[in-house]
């Protein structure tokens, strides 16, 4: 269990992250019949590991930690929302996933969004339900003209309780759950939850299995790039281009699904290994299916850098400030674009990444067009990953057996998901869930395309929003 801190640790935490001597991973609470705890995890500088400490919460208030580091409100709004743990000086109270309609709510008024004042300014609101087939989210714009003067999400309206149905159950039915938190990341959120536990239990995984993990990895990765990609081109009115790369995305979800059973590799991690193998006919698969894909990407790629009034519209757009980028804590390919020189498979190694040299791209045009760029290098390097990874394929057992410990245990790890690192914590007894949080890269990624969007007209939100592809549902747990 996390050390509970007195106020003055807690404010020694808060003041790294203030300071940046320290980045901020999650916040999320828990009751109890003193009201309840709250739980910090922060990475500290130039260290490989995650500290996590507990601050008391009597009579359900804390000190916030969002008054000072912006990264932490809408969690500490989230902590407010689900488990009625109030932050004392947080700057902004608002709910965030209670939208008036639980038992106990206290968001029985309506929702008041930030104002923007000024002549010839008005707002144009968008959503919740929109017209694909996505999860829904309320955009409220303010306009001046067609120049966008504030825009403010609110997420929250299919609240599932997640963790609450996680909370209690079996570690394998926790683990079925888990992997569907975010369909397009479920292998990145089984592989979180699934080294969290194993952290917690001292269970060392087979190393076919842990590669098993890292070619599962880099084909999700791979895949959701190839989409964002094409997507992108398609909001720039370029839709020939996502046309090709649907295809080569499709190639490659028919891949995984001739290797592991599932076109999204769903429940094929657990904790303790892997529960697909690869036999020969799939080794043989990948190796000539992915350079193929890489061949033919790469022709778009070169039209896409040829083509005047597609990179008219994506060049300069959506410009995110790379110093804000750092003070919220952005990762993957948003982060990456804009100077942040992180990815966890490399800066906090684990099995098989701990083996093989992670090349991570970093630009700092930080627009549209550099998101588009982080992209297409890391489709590169992930095929130059999957490769390697089927050249070094061990011979092992693919799954350990987990232990019947009876002793309260906690874990915690960081993998690195296509959006970025996905945050996983766990507290386990005799094969049970007590307690555990998950946190997707799309909290901080909400709050920066808000910043990156101002200045921008109107019809290049689309493009904007696409090129951050934040989740909905990785946020409301």
């Amino acid at each position: 269990m996390a050390p509970l801190v007195n106020n003055a640790r807690w404010k020694d935490v808060t003041r790294n992250l203030a300071e940046r001597d320290a980045t901020f991973v999650a916040m999320w609470g828990e009751r109890n019949d003193g009201g309840g705890n709250v739980n910090l995890a922060v990475r500290h500088k130039g260290e490989r590991s995650i500290e996590i400490v507990s601050h008391s919460a009597p009579d359900s208030h804390y000190p916030s930690v969002g008054r000072h580091h912006p990264s932490a409100i809408l969690m500490e709004r989230a902590i407010q929302d689900v488990y009625g743990l109030v932050a004392d000086g947080l700057p902004d109270t608002r709910p965030w996933l209670d939208h008036g309609f639980w038992p106990h709510s206290r968001a029985r008024t309506s929702y008041n969004f930030k104002p923007a004042l000024g002549p010839g300014v008005h707002q144009i609101p968008v959503g919740p339900v929109h017209a694909g087939t996505i999860e829904p989210g309320h955009f409220r714009f303010s306009v001046n003209g067609e120049i966008i003067v504030r825009l403010e999400a609110r997420l929250g309206y299919v609240h599932r309780d997640v963790l609450g149905l996680m909370r209690g159950g079996a570690i394998d039915d926790a683990a079925a759950l888990v992997g569907r938190i975010s369909g397009d990341s479920t292998v990145a959120y089984a592989f979180a939850f699934a080294r969290a536990v194993e952290q917690a239990l001292g269970l060392t995984v087979p190393a076919r299995a842990s590669t098993l993990r890292g070619i599962m990895a880099e084909l999700e990765r791979l895949a959701n790039h190839l989409g964002d990609f094409g997507a992108i081109c398609n909001d720039s009115g370029f839709s020939l281009l996502n046309t090709h790369a649907a295809v080569l995305r499709e190639r490659v979800l028919r891949l995984a699904a001739l290797v592991f059973g599932h076109r999204l590799m769903m429940d094929c991690i657990v904790p303790g290994g892997v529960l697909r193998d690869l036999n020969e006919g799939g080794a043989t698969a990948l190796k000539s299916g992915l350079p193929s894909v890489l061949v033919t990407f790469e022709r778009l790629v070169d039209l896409y850098e040829k083509t005047a009034s597609l990179q008219d519209r994506v060049v300069g757009t959506g410009w995110l400030d790379p110093a804000l980028a750092s003070l919220l804590g952005c990762g993957g390919y948003v982060g990456r674009a804009a100077g942040q020189n992180f990815d966890a498979r490399r800066d906090m190694p684990y099995a098989p990444y701990d083996g093989i040299d992670v090349r991570v791209p970093v630009l700092s045009s930080a627009d549209v067009d550099a998101r588009v760029r982080v992209r297409i290098a890391e489709i590169q390097e992930s095929v130059r990953i999957l490769l390697c990874l089927l050249d070094m394929m061990p011979k092992s057992s693919i799954h350990a057996a987990l232990p019947n410990d009876l002793t309260v245990r906690s874990g915690a790890a960081l993998v690195e998901g296509f959006r970025g690192d996905i945050f996983a914590f766990v507290r386990v007894c005799g094969g049970r869930i007590s307690d555990v949080f998950v946190r997707d890269p799309s909290w901080f990624l909400w709050p920066a395309l808000e910043a990156a969007i101002e200045g921008n007209i109107v019809a290049d939100f689309p493009l904007c929003n696409k090129s951050f592809n934040a989740a909905y549902a990785g946020c409301d747990l």
